[in-house]
């Protein structure tokens, strides 16, 4: 295993090596892995295609190097402590040999049922080993696994299902989070009613709920496992071979599926989860994060995994069966690194000192923080009551499409800065650029973040549109990747990111498409139009906020606000329901139509004195009518 950067003279020396010779370093890089065949070249790129490739020609499998290759060495060492939901019951460690196993058993079932390489399976699990059992067992046949995160509805599932052509769904009679149980199999026979390329559904038990089982199309996880051995050869996959969709929102309400490919990924999120987390042997690593979410790939199975650590899954949620749950957690298993959302930390901050206090959290070496920029007040509330002022903390900024951490302090050895992301890892050249794409130079500077050179792990298309992707990522600013977010660089070249510039919110950590929540809200029969903004919450980071215009006058406002985001649970998930609805009759819109939702925001967010310029408003009177209103 390769050695982590271990202090700033070597990371600066490591990123400017990796500017100058990114073949040559990342070649380097890609040499401590498992290869069936070596590759015929690192490179080649053009952004205006856009097409990447990295390691063409090479073959491997990246399960043989989450698995096999550890074997022999760390065999009996845990690579999944699992803690589930309810406190009394029993958790679980599957050791690095148990894993291999389960996993070559289940892969063996997914072939039982008719799946090959290049087949897209969906996944619709709770926060159980299986799941990343399933991921793994995906990957070791070539078969493209689709995790859905278990809290989006059924509309939303088979919209999934349906772009990518799945299969297969594995999912689980229900699943526990919280006090709750969802119904995960109901919710996919409701969506399984519009997907007819699904061929065979595979049901865990889980909560020993009362479900239906479709004969000849659902069949049990626990009977499939009876029939199989723990034999299974991994399926040879080229370098650009693709390992997984996974979908994240768009600013249009179709659903983007993001592609990701098998070496470049693994290569850069195993050297990102070293160096950022400064991972050494032995260490219990914990990320609080969901599988169906780009984090729980990259920082709960893969990186962790590929580089032979002790990784956590947690079942539940961070306040049941109280606000001490996260830290009763670390105390018990003497977590060494904690990597959590600001919302958490935000939501537990608000529950008092009296739920952090009981517990010894002295093992703790490494904070980090994820899905949004963390907020000073709560960046200094975790360093003090939780890293007791001495754990780093890192504060990570990447995404979906990015595949791995982009822009952080790696722990203890570069510098850190309260809501900053500070400097970007070795291989990646950031970059701010103006309006008009012409790049910013030098420092203290604000401006559109982007990316003017490939890295491993970025995102290969959108799976079945890849004119989408070009559009989506590559057309704004000539030649290079624009991340959507805006950023601001200081005196000192670290970069802070100042939230998104186009129509996606970050709501808890996660990325929700304006148009996708709208087109849900229109679809109430008193329903005209609607326009969604985010604004500041004290614990989510942003609310949604909701202006609708109705056909007819609500008799009953709140009751008619509740049917609404009924309808929001019902086609994209309880993650997306509006905060706040404020019923209006017109939007602010220019004479071409177009939403000015920064007005919008403005009044949403309780500022209704800088409004900017509303001259080119096709009816600038709408904008007095909706402060006069505003909640």
């Amino acid at each position: 295993m390769e050695r982590n950067i271990s202090n700033f003279d070597e990371y600066k020396k490591e990123y400017a090596k990796s500017i100058s010779n990114p073949e040559q370093f990342w070649e380097e890089k890609a040499a401590n892995f498992t290869w069936k065949k070596k590759w015929d070249k690192v490179l080649s790129w053009d952004f205006t295609k856009p097409e990447i490739k990295w390691f063409e020609g090479g073959e491997l499998n990246i399960t043989e190097n989450c698995l096999d290759r550890h074997l022999e060495k760390r065999g009996e060492q845990t690579a999944i402590k699992w803690i589930a939901n309810k406190p009394n019951e029993q958790s679980r460690n599957l050791s690095y040999k148990e894993l291999h196993s389960e996993v070559c058993e289940f892969a063996n079932v997914l072939k039982n049922n008719g799946a090959k390489k290049g087949d897209r399976i969906c996944l619709y699990m709770p926060m159980v080993p299986e799941l990343a059992i399933a991921v793994l067992a995906c990957a070791r046949i070539g078969a493209i696994h689709s995790v859905v995160f278990a809290g989006f509805s059924a509309k939303s599932l088979s919209d999934r299902i349906n772009d990518a052509t799945c299969n297969i769904l594995i999912t689980a009679d229900g699943g526990f989070r919280g006090a709750k149980i969802t119904p995960l199999k109901d919710i996919s026979d409701e969506a399984m009613k519009s997907t007819p390329s699904i061929e065979k559904c595979i049901v865990l038990e889980r909560t020993k709920s009362r479900i239906s089982m479709q004969s000849g199309r659902d069949i049990w996880w626990k009977e499939e496992i009876k029939k199989v051995n723990a034999d299974c050869p991994i399926e040879i996959m080229d370098a650009e071979d693709p390992l997984f969709i996974l979908y994240t929102s768009g600013s249009t309400g179709k659903p983007k599926g993001i592609q990701h490919s098998t070496a470049g990924y693994m290569i850069y999120t195993e050297y990102s989860f070293r160096n950022v987390f400064q991972y050494n042997e032995g260490d219990i690593y914990w990320c609080t994060a969901d599988i169906g979410w780009i984090t729980g790939h990259s920082y709960i199975v893969y990186g962790p995994l590929l580089a032979g650590a002790t990784t956590m899954m947690f079942e539940g949620v961070p306040s049941y069966p109280n606000a001490g749950r996260f830290w009763k957690i670390v105390e018990e298993n003497k977590v060494n690194i904690f990597y959590t959302a600001p919302t958490a930390i935000r939501a537990l901050e608000a529950k008092g000192l009296d739920f952090v206090k009981p517990y010894d959290l002295s093992s703790l070496k490494v904070l980090g923080t994820v899905g949004e920029p963390i907020n000073e007040d709560a960046w200094h509330w975790y360093d003090k009551e939780i890293g007791n002022g001495n754990c780093p903390i890192v504060d990570t900024w990447w995404q979906t499409e990015t595949g791995g951490i982009m822009i952080s302090n790696l722990a203890g050895v570069t510098p850190s800065k309260p809501t900053f992301a500070t400097l970007p890892l070795p291989g990646i050249q950031p970059c701010l650029v103006d309006e008009k794409g012409e790049e910013i130079k030098g420092n203290s500077v604000e401006g559109r973040l982007c990316m003017k050179f490939p890295w491993p792990s970025m995102a290969r298309t959108i799976y079945g549109d890849h004119k989408r992707f070009k559009e989506t990522y590559f057309s704004t600013f000539k030649n290079k990747y624009f991340t959507g977010d805006g950023a601001l660089r200081d005196e000192n070249g670290m970069y802070r990111i100042t939230g998104r510039v186009d129509d996606v919110l970050i709501v808890s950590g996660h990325n929700l498409g304006t148009a996708e929540i709208e087109s849900a809200m229109d679809e109430h029969e008193n329903v005209c139009e609607t326009a969604i903004v985010g604004f500041p919450h004290p614990i989510k980071g942003n609310g949604v906020y909701a202006y609708v215009i109705c056909h007819n006058t609500p008799k009953n406002e709140d009751a008619l606000k509740k049917e609404i985001n009924d309808l929001v649970t019902k086609n994209v998930g309880p993650i997306a329901k509006a905060d706040k609805i404020q019923f209006v009759s017109g939007l602010p819109k220019t004479r071409s139509g177009k939403i000015m939702r920064r007005i919008l925001r403005k009044i949403a967010e309780g500022d209704t004195q800088n409004l900017g310029d509303t001259s080119t408003l096709l009816d600038p009177a709408v904008v007095e009518e909706i402060k006069s209103s505003a909640q």
